[in-house]
């Protein structure tokens, strides 16, 4: 995929976190939890068809089982371009759970318990979740396991894009919605002097970009290292490659700095105005697996540039 595109992509991601974020908050009943997305609202949708009267009744039942069907017609069409293996006894077991996830969330009624809607659909949407990526994984491990090295650079491609978008979906979409719900307790706890709380919003709105911050900086390193599997695929003895991890090294330096920095210096900007807020959220950043992370990317740029060195000699001795 090509950068600008990839770009384009994640801008509109961010721009669907933020804007479900959004709605988590103001639509409560819609959007109770991030992890129950989207069997919440598949639920909420069929329950609204079904009471409206017998012919939705009729179509909501039709559409609930098609929808909680569909691993195991994707089992089917599976079976007809390549043999099955042992984790495709997964997907059977995923439409089993499908439905049971689909029918309690339709009828809440049922779940006796004293724990809260926002609770037990985060519950289903965990164990529906849990299924599916445990089959991805698992699929992801033989496919890995059996690639030769052209294929692994695929994958590790893939890898790093999906990355990119995991990375955007948690600074603009779990973090802004942590950020919302800290607006919302602020607000809540602080009834009738609203007026005085506009520091404190401010400050809020800074913990968030705190917050935010190392995973889009993440998403920065990762392009750097698609930039990077791109050389290794045309030539891992050149310049180019070189220049790349060369690259890679200095965004995961820069990255460890921005992000210490900016703790830091959030802290004492905290110290400096405490008297004026009416919540403190003091952060101390020690990034252990970044460092041992960027350890690795150094030696590995060392590596590579001793391995052309390497080649370089031994071409001009041919």
């Amino acid at each position: 995929m090509k950068r600008t595109a990839f770009l384009f992509l994640l801008a509109c991601e961010a721009v669907l976190c933020m804007t479900m974020a959004f709605f988590q908050e103001f639509l409560p009943g819609m959007f109770t939890s991030v992890i129950a997305f989207p069997f919440e609202q598949i639920a909420l949708g069929l329950r609204a068809l079904s009471l409206s009267g017998q012919f939705g009744n009729a179509i909501a039942i039709i559409l609930y089982a098609v929808f909680c069907l569909v691993p195991v017609l994707l089992l089917s069409v599976i079976g007809k371009k390549r043999r099955l293996v042992l984790e495709d006894a997964l997907l059977p077991l995923l439409s089993l759970v499908l439905f049971a996830v689909i029918y309690l969330m339709i009828n809440p009624g049922i779940i006796r318990t004293p724990a809260s809607t926002v609770v037990v659909n985060s519950f289903l949407g965990t164990v529906a979740w849990s299924v599916i990526a445990k089959y991805i994984l698992l699929r992801v491990l033989r496919i890995l396991y059996t690639a030769d090295v052209s294929r692994l650079q695929r994958y590790m491609a893939i890898l790093l894009h999906i990355l990119a978008a995991l990375f955007v979906s948690i600074a603009f979409g779990v973090c802004f919605s942590d950020f919302l719900n800290n607006i919302g307790t602020l607000r809540d706890a602080n009834k009738g002097t609203e007026d005085s709380l506009w520091v404190s919003y401010i400050f809020l709105g800074l913990q968030y970009l705190v917050n935010a911050l190392p995973y889009v900086l993440d998403a920065w390193v990762v392009f750097a290292g698609i930039r990077l599997l791109t050389e290794f695929q045309v030539n891992r003895y050149s310049q180019a490659a070189v220049d790349a991890v060369q690259k890679l090294s200095q965004r995961c330096c820069q990255s460890l700095i921005i992000i210490v920095v900016t703790s830091a210096d959030f802290n004492l900007l905290q110290l400096a105005f405490m008297k004026s807020l009416r919540v403190l959220n003091a952060t101390v950043q020690i990034p252990f697996l970044s460092i041992a992370y960027l350890l690795a990317i150094l030696l590995l740029a060392q590596y590579i540039r001793e391995s052309k060195q390497l080649k370089d000699e031994n071409d001009m001795f041919v």
